[in-house]
């Protein structure tokens, strides 16, 4: 069984305002992804929430996934990854995790899927999305790897991991996955289609 972790506990300092509540294409940002996670068949899907998390709980409230709070989110990307580990493992039957962040908006279900479909039968193993000359998430991590995931410290995020075993990672082409929202002008391209 997969677990989707969604990372979004982020204080959005270059938008201004809460990226998380953005609207693109009649959803936020947020419910998109978790739109895309919840038509994963059976996956678990865990939202980690820091930054604004009082606001952007009323906006997601009635969907069915479980919200992670992260009261540590200021100390860095590591302390969300650890927040939906820690949770995540504690479900029966989880066989890996799956990182995912709010801000890339060209992630879709079918990349999803292409993901856990490259997931072996059996070991550790890591499937990574490649844009540019780099490996990054969306990626889907063994339960093999949680204790490192665990082990990860202040801004470091999961691309450390994906990094120390990049010789046995599966990689994904998907060269949007570059493409993430962080400034006012970000936003502005994607609802103008200028990416």
């Amino acid at each position: 069984m997969t677990g989707i972790i969604i990372l979004a506990a982020g204080s959005s300092s270059r938008m201004g305002q809460p990226k998380q509540q953005l609207v693109y294409e009649q959803n936020t940002l947020l419910q998109r992804s978790i739109n895309i996670a919840l038509s994963i068949p059976q996956a678990i899907v865990l939202i980690v929430l820091g930054a604004n998390a009082e606001a952007i709980k009323t906006d997601i409230a009635d969907q069915p996934v479980q919200i992670i709070d992260n009261i540590y989110w200021e100390t860095g990307m590591s302390s969300s990854i650890k927040a939906g580990i820690n949770i995540l493992a504690n479900y029966p039957g989880i066989d890996d995790a799956l990182l995912m962040l709010c801000d890339q908006p060209f992630v879709n279900v079918a990349l999803l899927k292409q993901l856990i479909s490259h997931r072996p039968q059996t070991g550790g193993y890591i499937i990574a999305c490649q844009y540019g000359d780099t490996l990054g998430v969306p990626a889907l991590f063994s339960k093999y790897y949680f204790d490192e995931l665990l082990a990860l410290d202040g801004q470091d995020g999961a691309k450390k991991v994906l990094m120390k075993h990049k010789q046995n990672a599966i990689a994904i082409p998907f060269e949007q996955g570059s493409i993430d929202i962080d400034t006012p002008a970000d936003f502005n391209n994607l609802t103008k289609g200028q990416f």
